[in-house]
């Protein structure tokens, strides 16, 4: 049966380490399956999804260079949070000590990041269809960036300037100010706020579009998803604590049950979509790759050098757990049979 092919990837800051090297594994796997080292992801799968470090992983798969082909490989992309992540999330004295009263992090060296690996390059320029989520704090709404959507110039948006709009977590960033190609401004903040797991919105995106080789408006049976997170938990907090915490006590918490929640929130309506179709091969068409975060540090501004390394190896331990990598293999597999079976 043809599928739509979907990757799909959360928020959860500095902790992009993991997926990324989930997805680094992934690709090799492709490679030595397909015995073509210059395959990519953005070859198997047919549209991608992602919020805030998870959207910046997204676009890093899919800017092309100036042969059509890939800019990045899965190591390369990782490589952007190795390389800059101790440099973007870098308060010194000043930031600490204004950090109530402003972002905890000035946004110069992340959107310096981001230029120089992304370019000039905008949406329309993106190798496959994808959906990246920010909110327009203007409006008052939720604003997805659309590949698919972007041959109108009132969708198209530098990729540089949707990495930034994804990534604009509150309290970390100020709010980005991004126009499109009409120049039209838009104030937004991380998608991460109302949705840090986007497989839902992947979803429903692909839903109402037609793809060749598959039934136009594919439903779950059509799909094949891949949803990776971040490492994230659930924290616990004790009643005796909270019930006194004010305004200020209050943002940490909120902020990370908004993101471990809607994260678990969508993943148990895609078990229900999925689980709920007729045949067993179609119920198995849905994957959640969870990594742990077993050694590091899970805030997702510790970006030190030694925390940095030790999610990397925590996301290297998970991967060489016989039942992930079990899972990476048939993964591989349909990613390389619904292939063939597409037409593009």
């Amino acid at each position: 049966m043809k599928k739509v092919r979907i990757l799909s990837l959360d928020g959860g800051g500095i902790r992009g380490i993991l997926p990324g090297i989930v997805l680094t594994r992934l690709e090799q796997k492709l490679q030595e399956r397909t015995k073509n080292k210059d395959l990519r992801l953005s070859d198997m799968f047919d549209f991608f999804a992602g919020t805030s470090t998870g959207g910046i992983l997204t676009l890093a798969y899919l800017v092309p260079n100036e042969k059509k082909r890939p800019k990045l490989t899965s190591q390369q992309a990782v490589n952007l949070y190795l390389d800059r992540g101790d440099d973007i999330f870098d308060a010194n004295m000043w930031d600490k000590l204004r950090a109530l009263s402003d972002e905890k992090y000035d946004a110069a060296e992340l959107e310096d990041a981001l230029a120089d690996n992304f370019g000039e390059a905008t949406l329309s320029d993106l190798l496959k269809p994808c959906i990246i989520s920010s909110y327009d704090i203007r409006n008052g709404k939720p604003h997805f960036f659309k590949q698919h959507k972007s041959d109108n110039e009132i969708f198209n948006f530098k990729v540089k300037d949707v990495a930034r709009a994804t990534s604009a977590a509150p309290t970390y960033f100020e709010v980005a100010r991004v126009k499109n190609d009409l120049g039209t401004p838009f104030p937004l903040i991380d998608g991460g706020v109302f949705v840090n797991n986007p497989a839902l919105a992947a979803y429903s995106e692909v839903r109402s579009m037609t793809f060749d080789g598959v039934t136009p408006n594919p439903s779950a049976k059509n799909m094949f998803i891949v949803s990776i997170g971040t490492g994230s938990e659930s924290k616990k907090y004790e009643y005796k604590k909270a019930k006194n915490w004010g305004m200020v006590e209050w943002i940490k918490p909120i902020i990370d049950i908004m993101m471990s929640g809607n994260s678990k929130t969508v993943h148990y309506h895609l078990k229900q979509i999925f689980g709920s179709l007729e045949k067993k091969q179609d119920r198995a068409d849905y994957h959640r790759l969870e990594p742990q975060v077993l050694t590091a540090d899970p805030e997702m501004d510790n970006a030190s050098i030694e925390n940095m390394t030790r999610l990397k190896e925590d996301a290297l331990s998970y991967v060489s757990q016989s039942e992930v990598d079990k899972e990476l293999d048939e993964i591989v597999e349909k990613l390389v049979k619904y292939g063939k079976e597409t037409t593009h």
